[in-house]
């Protein structure tokens, strides 16, 4: 897909949690197309410490609206800077970048879509094309607690969605594999993105229920176009680059210890 440089306007900044902050982004043409986990690379403006840009999930694209969607968490100088964006402020991205999840081939396909943190972020858009092409998923979301899930009232309007908590505050309590739902239903199709150690307990269950899983990779990006290297996977096919042969890969191509 042809790759823009952009001058995106803050339609929107609004807090999500303590930690997250959902920037809502337009143009005064209309947004390029873009696919369900893809990312973008946003430059930081006036940060003494941060030179690189950083790399964001697409959280959602409202064609209607001209928007696109970024969920921020606030851990650093450079993110911190972009949380203090307002309504009207520029942002210049690099987008759309890497390679996205793979559709379902049929309406009948049952497909769970597993997040944890902010992890969940690609899958709220993910899951909106599915709906859109007359696919309901479940979405398993997971979080620390109840104040730390994410979007659950965005999920809820494309899909029936169930939550884990560790410590038990909303849903189940434990880690996303450990729902009672995976114990009792069957699904043709896994996608999930979040932290590795999870990502890695949802690629286990997928292979022993022998059931396809794709995991959209957090390594670290620094150019986002696959030049410095410095997001490298080691895969079945030798060192590839996240950020250009991902961030989505089949986790059978993974060498992790499923």
């Amino acid at each position: 897909m042809k790759k823009y440089i952009l001058d995106l306007t803050v339609k929107q900044s609004e807090r999500i949690s303590p930690k997250h902050v959902l920037l809502r982004l337009t143009d005064s043409k209309p947004l390029p197309e873009m696919l369900p986990g893809q990312f973008v690379e946003v430059r930081v403006d006036g940060s003494e410490t941060t030179f690189l840009r950083r790399p964001i999930s697409i959280n959602y694209v409202d064609k209607e609206q001209n928007e696109l969607w970024l969920m921020v968490a606030m851990i650093g100088d450079g993110t911190r800077r972009l949380g203090e964006l307002k309504a009207g402020d520029t942002v210049n991205c690099v987008l759309p970048l890497g390679n996205g999840f793979t559709m379902p081939h049929s309406q009948e396909e049952r497909v769970l879509l597993v997040g944890g943190g902010v992890g969940v972020a690609p899958l709220l858009y993910m899951g909106a094309e599915m709906r859109q092409a007359g696919i309901e998923p479940t979405f398993l979301l997971g979080a620390r607690t109840k104040e730390d899930l994410l979007e659950i009232d965005l999920f809820k309007q494309y899909g029936r969605v169930l939550v884990t908590t560790e410590d038990g505050s909303e849903g189940e309590k434990g880690f996303v594999t450990n729902h009672s739902v995976l114990q009792k239903e069957h699904f043709d199709r896994i996608a999930t993105c979040g932290p590795k150690p999870m990502m890695v307990a949802v690629a286990r269950y997928a292979h022993q229920a022998d059931v396809e899983c794709e995991a959209s990779l957090e390594n670290m990006m620094a150019c986002g176009l696959g030049a410095c290297l410095c997001c490298v996977e080691k895969t079945v096919q030798g060192n590839l680059c996240v950020c250009k042969e991902g961030p989505v890969f089949n986790v059978k191509q993974l060498l992790w210890q499923i």
